[in-house]
């Protein structure tokens, strides 16, 4: 069976595409910028196709049995992002009937039409209404907030409750909603496929639980051991909401504004003919946050670094990328070295202890203040001059990852109010052309955590600039 995944650089169309191909499925991707998924998986046709421009759907449709619609513009902060929607999907469901595709699947969102529906909400019904209207079935299925690491709804509740200890919460929090498991959403999708019975049909999904915002927000925060107080208010309007959301999380206002306006609006599970149709039991939110902590504990950082280490062509890398993914934020640097893999993975296994990090002065003034607050510092040094494996203690770092010629992954054990990893990589683009890329992550814990961050951030462009830049000036030299 043919599949094709519109929305593959999103949150669900990124999770989908791995899944359906380990099935056996052919699958085939279509991106507007397909240089974003080059490379990402294997046995998969990627394709260009752009849902507001009628023409360029054509050829990706043809010979497709199954289309998966996962498209939405509010998450590309459009201002008018219904009417860009509603266009979008006329354009794919038209080119599917002419294509022969046999059913388009979609997700959608939770709400009553009765309840005066935000815009946000209103538009993610009517996309589906759109979908229909050259007759190609549609299977669709609404959900509420999709509980799961990098979820856009899940990660502002989830900022929420970790930076903010005492919270002044406007009447929005009282709202009742139904929220469900990422892997759950992902089984209903996949398991649509060889079910007939869902052909045509609409499908609300969601867990068993039926709760608050507060309460989402106060189970998260205990089960992450946080004390959090939270403050009723009769008025902080959406746009002064945006705007906190804007300051305390890595979601802009733009896109916070009307996703916080559907806070009003209750999104819970009125039809029960999901659990008819299709036959296993959505976990609890507790149990789809603990999966969703225990992933972050047991390798989170590895699943953000594949999303935030991007296949674009090297005439496209950034000197420096400062960005918040799933939780962290990430401080990114790359640069062009002209020597073998070797010779350069030897100069960066050499950092720390006696040999310097290559802007030495400010590492020992933070290794310093590390010792005043009661840390290990610098005086730890490095087992080996030379040499580096997994556990080796780093000055206030420790090996935790290490590919020869390939990958260094420092975790960081000095004081800090959050986690820290520094990462380098590294990528040939020819023979002795490399790219080097030198990646801070850092987790922060709660709003101090991120200030903490930030405050220094100056201090990071001499540290790591320089890191990096004398790196590649070493492992040059070695060539001469």
């Amino acid at each position: 069976m043919n599949i094709l995944i519109t929305g593959v650089t999103g949150y669900i169309g990124g999770r989908l595409v791995p899944r359906l191909i380990q099935k056996g499925y052919n699958v085939r991707c279509m991106a507007r910028d397909t240089s974003r998924i080059e490379g990402r998986w294997e046995h998969v046709e990627i394709v260009y196709g752009d849902v507001t421009k009628f023409e360029s759907v054509n050829d990706v449709l043809k010979n497709i049995d199954i289309a998966y619609y996962l498209i939405h513009s509010m998450s590309a902060g459009e201002k008018d992002f219904a009417d860009i929607d509603l266009k979008a999907a006329e354009n794919f469901s038209k080119k599917a009937k002419e294509n022969g595709v046999k059913r388009i699947i979609y997700l959608g969102g939770l709400g009553s039409k009765s309840d005066n529906l935000s815009p946000h909400l209103s538009s993610r019904q009517q996309t589906g209404e759109m979908l229909k209207i050259s007759g190609v079935p549609v299977t669709e299925f609404r959900a509420g907030m999709i509980v799961g690491s990098g979820s856009l709804s899940f990660e502002m509740m989830r900022y929420l409750a970790e930076r903010v200890p005492i919270m002044i919460c406007p009447k929005w929090v009282k709202t009742k909603t139904q929220p469900i498991a990422v892997r759950d959403v992902l089984r209903y999708l996949i398991e649509s496929i060889e079910n007939e019975k869902s052909s045509g049909k609409v499908f609300e999904i969601g867990s068993d639980d039926v709760l608050t915002y507060r309460d989402l927000m106060m189970r998260y925060a205990d089960m992450r051991k946080l004390k959090r107080i939270m403050i009723n208010v009769p008025v902080l309007t959406p746009r002064l909401s945006s705007y906190w959301v804007d300051l305390v999380t890595p979601i802009p206002n733009y896109i916070a504004r009307p996703l916080i306006e559907g806070l009003k609006n209750e999104i819970i599970v009125n039809d029960n003919s999901a659990r008819e149709i299709f036959d296993f039991q959505p976990i609890s939110y507790n149990d789809a946050v603990k999966f969703a902590l225990d992933r972050e504990k047991e390798g989170q950082v590895e699943t953000i670094w594949s999303s935030a280490i991007s296949s674009t062509k090297p005439a496209d890398y950034q000197p420096v990328n400062l960005e918040q993914i799933e939780g962290m934020i990430v401080e990114k640097r790359e640069i062009e070295v002209n020597v073998s893999r070797e010779k350069l993975f030897n100069v960066i296994q050499k950092l720390g202890g006696k040999n310097g990090w290559y802007a030495n002065f400010l590492w020992q003034a933070r290794g310093l203040l590390d010792r005043i607050f009661g840390g290990v510092g610098m005086r730890r040094g490095r087992r080996n001059p030379d040499t580096l494996i997994v556990g080796d203690p780093l000055d206030f770092w420790r090996v935790e990852a290490l590919v020869p010629n390939e990958l260094l992954r420092l975790r960081a054990e000095m004081k800090l109010p959050g986690k820290a990893w520094l990462q380098f990589t590294i990528r040939e683009i020819q023979i002795n052309k490399l790219i080097l890329n030198q990646t801070a992550f850092y987790e922060p814990k709660g709003l101090f955590g991120v200030l903490y961050w930030y405050s220094i951030y100056f201090l990071h462009k001499i540290i790591f600039s320089g890191m990096i830049q004398n790196i590649k000036k070493k492992a040059e030299k070695l060539n001469k």
